[in-house]
């Protein structure tokens, strides 16, 4: 690749297909945002949404955004490289990746923590403390000090370094503690906790058929069952849409990966990542029906204007 150095930039060829995935890339993370924002705002208008399932809700929609606009940052810096044939490492490149390992951390556990309540409404009914909002508001703010907190080492430790042919800081793929740990602190860990809680819910609720339990008390740990298998599905729909990225970290482990790896994965994820967004609508009853609601007014409104 033909390349003149200037100063501390590099001037350089670009294909014109990267610019086309850096667009869809910020399209599409717009998209994720704008319906963040919208999921945010009735949620917090409406007092109907004003409960402890819907303050899990409400959190998940915020790490939706914060880790959103963190990938509408990298995608708008990668685009201006793009266009004007650079490469450049600005003094924020370090604070955006530090943002998106957190950010993404924050959206894992936001899901465990839902899968985590809904585990204590069905073994633990009677202890109403537990799932009180102040105790669970404590569990949303030990995963947020955690999330934050994990990749502080790396910034402490100089190892996020600048991939030039990406556009991005990052940690170095390749076999080495530090990539083993991030992966684990922000996915694996509350990953395999939500598939636990599943699973342990689904026996448990197996045990009580067989014992002479009251029909309600089944039916809401069944509802309660079918809540965190949701999450599984929404934490199923994130692992589809981060597969790239895992798999070349996999594959950095024992051979070289492809020079632009980040960015198809990259545009990978941030495309259908929207698939999450729409079935956290779908999975959210009340969501829907202040959507609906929303419409039906305006609709009314447009019919008596015609009128």
């Amino acid at each position: 690749m033909f390349a003149i150095f200037l100063h501390n930039k590099t001037i350089i060829n670009t294909e014109s297909l990267f610019i086309i995935f850096d667009i869809l890339s910020i399209v599409f993370t717009l998209l994720i945002v704008g319906i963040a924002i919208l999921y945010l705002f009735i949620i917090i208008s409406n007092k109907t949404c004003h409960t402890v399932p819907m303050m899990f809700i409400a959190n998940s929609c915020l790490a939706h955004l914060i880790f959103g606009l963190d990938r509408l940052w990298i995608a708008g810096f990668r685009l201006q490289n793009d266009i004007k044939k650079i490469q450049y490492q600005d003094y924020l490149c370090i604070l955006r990746i530090y943002i998106a390992y957190s950010s993404c951390a924050m959206l894992n556990y936001s899901y465990l923590v839902q899968a985590i309540y809904r585990y204590l409404c069905v073994v633990y009914p009677t202890r109403l403390l537990w799932q009180s909002r102040q105790i669970q508001f404590l569990f949303i703010f030990m995963s947020w000090i955690f999330s934050i907190a994990y990749p502080l080492i790396f910034i402490f430790n100089g190892e996020i370094v600048y991939d030039a042919a990406n556009h991005m800081c990052q940690l170095p793929l390749g076999y080495s503690f530090s990539l083993v740990y991030m992966l684990h602190c922000s996915y694996i860990i509350p990953v395999l906790f939500i598939m636990m809680t599943y699973f342990k819910l689904i026996r448990y609720i197996h045990v009580m058929s067989k014992r002479i339990t009251p029909a309600n008390i089944i039916i809401r740990a069944k509802r309660q069952l079918r809540m965190v298998r949701n999450i599984v599905i929404l934490i199923t729909i994130l692992f589809i849409t981060g597969f790239p990225y895992g798999l070349f970290v996999v594959m950095s482990f024992f051979t070289n990966i492809p020079k632009y790896h980040c960015r198809f994965s990259c545009v990978f994820f941030d495309v259908l990542s929207v698939s999450v967004m729409i079935a956290l609508f779908k999975f959210t009853d009340p969501l829907k029906m202040s959507i609906t609601d929303i419409i039906r007014r305006k609709s009314k409104v447009v019919l008596v204007r015609m009128v």
